[in-house]
């Protein structure tokens, strides 16, 4: 019998992450620092919204785009954060999360064999949503000495004469990196040289300590050669409603569309219609889980020197990455050692790219209690490990 698999999926990796998570799922008494999930509830105006859309019987499909409504208010949404404008009807698609705002993305705009450079680490679903698109991903490495921000001389060094998409992921995951915006400026420079195209995904946006979130799209010259990506996952807690959305060039969106139409058809509409309350009533929420995950960032950082673990300090999403290299061991089997002898479960940096060697990812979105008792056995498993040097 034939090979079934396509060649292209065959050859792609399983997520990093799941392996350590299956195994926490049968493990009792464990503790997991690794899911990028809000620990809060969806705040319950919204879910009552979701439940009233029911209640009423809205069930249909929406239009492919998503509700006018919904778009009206991510237009409006974004004008205030980021101050950029949509036209709700042309240039706004509804997405089932950001994800798939993604992988729309790279369909619409890769032909066979065009480059994108993504910048790692990161989120581990950009390389495949590139070749699964028939695009060629170029690794862009980051550095902790440069706080895992892209620089504008590496950009360039990257750069081919293949080169169509550049990949923005910030505020970052794994390593909660930013770029501010005198960063994005020196960036949009060379992306106007060049005429590239930006996907930028700003999930995190909502979730940014030292500063306002800028995004590249609100610089001059780019809004017309950028795609934002965001969703309501992280900043109002919605992860398993599964909605995200993207804004682009008319153009952009157009083809985006088309193929959302035959490959999904449209976001749930419950969703839709919770997100719209979201976005009209939710800043308040989204004020008071940021200044929560704040107070978690510093308590980690606090701890971290206290164990004498190096660790850049992040400004963005809800993730640390400190650097484990003094101990010999792979990120791999540094995580895997503490969840056997610790029952902790985190994140192996090269989850996110090879360049994550040395580092592990720490979510904290969840609570200081389970954050401090995880971290009284990760100041355990440091002690021993120092000890058998």
């Amino acid at each position: 019998m034939r090979d079934p698999i396509a060649t292209k999926v065959n050859e792609m990796q399983s997520s990093g992450i799941r392996k350590f998570f299956d195994i926490v799922s049968e493990m009792k008494d464990a503790i997991s620092l690794g899911v990028g999930e809000p620990d809060f509830d969806t705040p319950w105006h919204i879910r009552d919204e979701g439940i009233y859309s029911l209640e009423k019987g809205r069930t249909f499909y929406t239009s492919n785009a998503g509700l006018k409504e919904l778009r009206t208010e991510i237009s409006k949404y974004l004008e205030r954060t980021i101050n950029t404008t949509y036209d709700p009807i042309k240039e706004v698609l509804v997405t089932v999360g950001g994800s798939e705002a993604i992988d729309l993305a790279c369909r619409a705009m890769l032909n066979p064999g065009e480059e994108v450079i993504v910048p790692e680490p990161s989120y581990v679903s950009y390389v495949p949503c590139v070749v699964m698109a028939g695009g060629k991903p170029v690794i862009l490495n980051l550095k902790a000495e440069d706080e895992f921000r892209l620089k504008p001389d590496d950009l360039e060094a990257a750069i081919t004469p293949k080169t169509k998409i550049l990949i923005m992921p910030f505020p970052n995951n794994p390593t909660g990196a930013i770029m501010e915006k005198e960063d994005l400026e020196k960036i949009a420079e060379v992306v106007i040289k060049h005429d590239l195209i930006v996907v930028s995904d700003e999930i995190y946006s909502e979730l940014s300590y030292k500063e306002k979130h800028v995004s590249i799209a609100s610089l001059p010259g780019m809004r017309e050669r950028t795609v934002v990506i965001n969703g309501f996952s992280k900043a109002f807690a919605m992860t398993g409603w599964r909605l995200g959305y993207a804004c682009a060039p008319e153009n952009i969106c157009k083809q985006m569309t088309k193929l959302h139409q035959y490959c999904i058809m449209c976001a749930p509409t419950t969703s839709q219609y919770a997100a719209v309350e979201a976005l009209k009533h939710g800043d308040q929420d989204v004020a008071e889980m940021r200044e929560a995950y704040n107070q978690r960032r510093r308590f980690l950082m606090h701890e971290f020197r206290k164990m004498g673990l190096p660790c850049f300090e992040p400004y963005g999403a809800f993730y640390v990455f400190p650097d484990i290299s003094e101990f010999g061991m792979t990120s791999d089997e540094f995580c895997t050692t503490l969840l056997k002898e610790k029952k902790v479960a985190v994140v192996p940096g090269t989850a996110f790219g090879a360049c994550g060697e040395g580092f592990v990812r720490i979510s904290y979105a969840y609570s200081i209690e389970n954050l401090k008792v995880a971290l009284e056995r990760i100041n355990e498993f440091l002690i021993d490990l120092r000890s058998r040097k």
